[in-house]
């Protein structure tokens, strides 16, 4: 989000941007607008629970005035935030999604999204994940219906499809799509390339040496034992390659060994970096993964939660890297995939050729005018009837 408002910004146009107050000075030194979005846990106490959708009805409700405060041409939406998409309709402002990874809809005979699936090579295998998708439906549907009751309780219409999350004007997907799945897209679905951002972090020293470059790069929200980054550490530790291991986090006097090849520190800049890196290790959320792409390094991920095991399932497919289980984090499985990355030119060459591909395009600007071509048709459009 901070990249496409940037980059709207950089193009005259005013931008607000809601979000935590975390990102205030981020916001504003990219010359938007700040303004702070409700910060409330969805489960703030063990004796009154907030569902889910109840913080939906919740905070469309606080935010409605600021839409109907700034009168914006169009509301840009996070797909897993509800809340401004609704408070946009509710003041009948256009309303599109960005969909900050890849896209999660799933299309006949394709495995349903987060479960890490391979897509299927056969027609046994895509009849399979036809009947698997049946069974799924129902809790899409669940979902509809749960939302739907929101949207009632709103005053809103109800929608007749699943997916409601995703705006049927304009939904952008901030991927690479050579990690999407070949499927028939909806027209109102723009594959556009990862928005890539970054908070500023200090320059470090790399590991002395001339061999292969590997960045061990665990997510920020995972792992709070250091798993992948202690099995990484003494997995490579006699492997000719240098380490270079971010803990994205305070390590706050944590004990973990650091063998001679290696140097560990506490925050890294991916951006600096990862260019200068041949693998990278990570637990595979699509921030890293996309910077390590653009960056023309092969992946070794090892999903923990959330997106992962999607996004290893498509770094594996694409074959610009290779996926380890989270139950197999061992020293020596770290070992065998970062050593299968580098013995395979052809991963490191696919790698590169997502890399040129971005070079030759401009994920932000095309976002940023999928989004002026949306605001001003839709200010423009006049309902017949």
């Amino acid at each position: 989000m901070i990249a496409l408002g940037t980059r709207l910004a950089a193009r005259g146009h005013r931008v607000t941007l809601q979000t935590w107050e975390r990102w205030r000075t981020a916001v504003e030194a990219a010359g938007m607008e700040f303004a702070p979005a409700p910060e409330y846990r969805v489960f703030p106490t063990l004796g009154r629970p907030l569902k889910p959708y109840e913080a939906v009805y919740r905070a469309a409700g606080e935010m409605r005035p600021l839409v109907r405060e700034l009168a914006p041409d169009a509301v840009v939406a996070d797909i897993l935030t509800l809340a401004p998409a609704l408070a946009g309709e509710l003041e009948d402002v256009p309303v599109a999604t960005l969909v900050p990874h890849v896209f999660p809809a799933g299309a006949p005979g394709q495995p349903p999204y987060s479960m890490g699936a391979r897509l299927p090579r056969t027609a046994a295998g895509r009849a399979l994940w036809r009947e698997v998708g049946r069974l799924a439906a129902g809790g899409l549907r669940r979902g509809r219906d749960e939302l739907n009751e929101t949207r009632r309780r709103l005053g809103l219409a109800p929608l007749p499809y699943v997916h409601g999350g995703i705006s049927r004007r304009l939904c952008l997907v901030a991927t690479f799509p050579q990690l999407e799945y070949p499927r028939p897209w909806p027209a109102w679905t723009r594959v556009v390339g990862p928005l890539l951002w970054e908070p500023p972090a200090d320059e470090v020293e790399l590991p002395p040496g001339e061999g292969p470059l590997v960045l061990v790069a665990p997510s920020t929200s995972q792992d709070p034992d250091h798993r992948l980054l202690r099995a990484s550490l003494r997995g490579l530790a006699r492997a000719p390659v240098r380490v270079l291991a971010t803990a994205n986090r305070p390590l706050a006097g944590a004990a973990i060994d650091t063998p001679p090849n290696a140097r560990l520190v506490d925050w890294v800049s991916y951006a600096r970096t990862m260019p200068r890196c041949d693998v990278v290790v990570c637990h595979g959320g699509h921030g890293t993964v996309a910077r390590a792409l653009a960056s023309g390094c092969a992946v070794v991920a090892v999903p923990a939660a959330g997106d992962m095991n999607e996004n290893a399932a498509r770094i594996a497919w694409a074959g610009v890297g290779t996926r380890v289980p989270g139950r197999l984090t061992t020293p020596a499985a770290i070992r065998l995939a970062v050593e299968r990355c580098l013995a395979d030119p052809q991963v490191r060459a696919r790698a590169g050729a997502l890399a040129t591909w971005l070079a030759a395009h401009d994920p932000a600007t095309r976002a940023a005018e999928e989004i002026e071509a949306f605001a001003g048709a839709e200010r423009t459009h006049v309902p017949s009837g």
